[in-house]
């Protein structure tokens, strides 16, 4: 039995009662990118206008005045919240990615390509501009009433989430809604719009304490479901009738894995604002590095995604200084063309 687990790359593991079959192979990738994800949040932390040695840094952990009033500001209050915000808000969207590409069995399905982030844009955009004295904590909660209403329409229009239809719907219904936002922009008074169009390009200069919170709250039940519904997806991509066979409510299951990717979503853009195109990237690429299971392509994707907001927020912020360039306007320069060339290789099936 060991021989033929070896042989498929899987080695068991049995602590007392406690068995699971690991995949050394997506072990070695998840812990290298993780080391990445390390080397470059410091280098988030230490580079900037006011340039912070990496060594003081590693001192002012144990003794804090090795750092000036004005480093420690910049470093704790500004640099640190926003590159974990970087991180955190491209994991929640690379796991999305993931469960949604999964459920619809379509390697175009994205939140933000079915009109999720679009209707999530529209109710938190209004609650902001309408209701300014609202607190963050609500932000959520009405984004993902918005996307969840953009959901449910692609989803009764389309009927069957399985099909290459359901993506072509999503696209319709995220113009409509991304045609409201146009309209907003060309009627409203100049300083609303200004603020509209550094949030919906997907910024992360806002980053903040309590934001960081509020977003990991709102996320960790989405990702807690998704890691229990993960080996009832791997059943369900046998097909329906294994799955039924199998003991899978396929009905709850579809119901929880379109849910969760939909709040994950709607924390993002309530967060940041809009950033494409990651949930598409980030999936794609786990498979190519991980293969495995929905666990592994889940904790893969997650990893991905937060490196690519990362790395995105870095470019912008740094490759431009003084300028900076939002990250999500970053991201959509290389994921259009990555879309481009997903729509080409399917062009037969669609």
């Amino acid at each position: 039995m060991k021989g033929r687990l070896h042989h498929t790359g899987l080695y068991g593991v049995r602590i007392g009662g406690f068995s699971r079959l690991l995949r050394p192979h997506a072990l070695r990738w998840l812990a290298g990118l993780g080391v990445l994800a390390l080397v470059l949040l410091l280098c988030g932390v230490t580079q900037g206008s006011l340039p912070v040695p990496a060594s003081a840094i590693g001192r002012a952990l144990f003794y804090s005045a090795t750092l000036s009033a004005e480093q420690q500001y910049v470093v704790w209050d500004i640099r640190l919240p926003r590159v974990l915000m970087a991180l955190l808000c491209g994991a929640m969207l690379g796991m999305a990615g993931a469960a949604m590409q999964s459920i619809t069995r379509n390697g175009l399905a994205d939140p933000g390509l079915i009109g999720v982030k679009e209707g999530a844009s529209v109710v938190v955009l209004t609650l902001v501009l309408a209701f300014p004295a609202v607190g963050l904590v609500w932000r959520p909660l009405a984004g993902m009433a918005g996307g969840l209403l953009a959901a449910g329409l692609v989803m009764g229009l389309a009927r069957d989430v399985s099909r290459p239809r359901f993506v072509l719907l999503g696209i319709g219904v995220s113009w409509t809604f991304a045609a409201g936002i146009g309209v907003f922009m060309t009627t409203a008074d100049v300083r609303d719009v200004q603020t509209a169009m550094m949030w919906l390009a997907g910024s992360l200069h806002a980053a903040t304490w309590p934001l960081l919170v509020v977003a990991l709250c709102w996320a960790l039940p989405a990702i807690v479901i998704l890691l229990l519904t993960a080996r009832g997806a791997d059943v369900a991509l046998l097909g329906k009738q294994a799955a039924t066979g199998l003991g899978v409510r396929l009905a709850r299951l579809e119901l929880l894995r379109i849910t969760a990717p939909v709040l994950l979503t709607a924390a993002t853009v309530s967060c940041v604002g809009s950033m494409g195109f990651v949930g598409l990237i980030a999936p794609h690429m786990a498979r190519f590095l991980l293969r495995g299971g929905q666990r592994a392509l889940l904790w893969g994707s997650a990893m991905l995604g937060g490196l690519l907001v990362l790395l995105a927020d870095l470019l912008g912020r740094l490759a431009f200084a003084p300028l900076q360039i939002p990250a999500g306007i970053v991201i959509s320069l290389v994921g259009g063309p990555f879309f481009l060339l997903l729509l080409w290789q399917r062009r037969d099936r669609l």
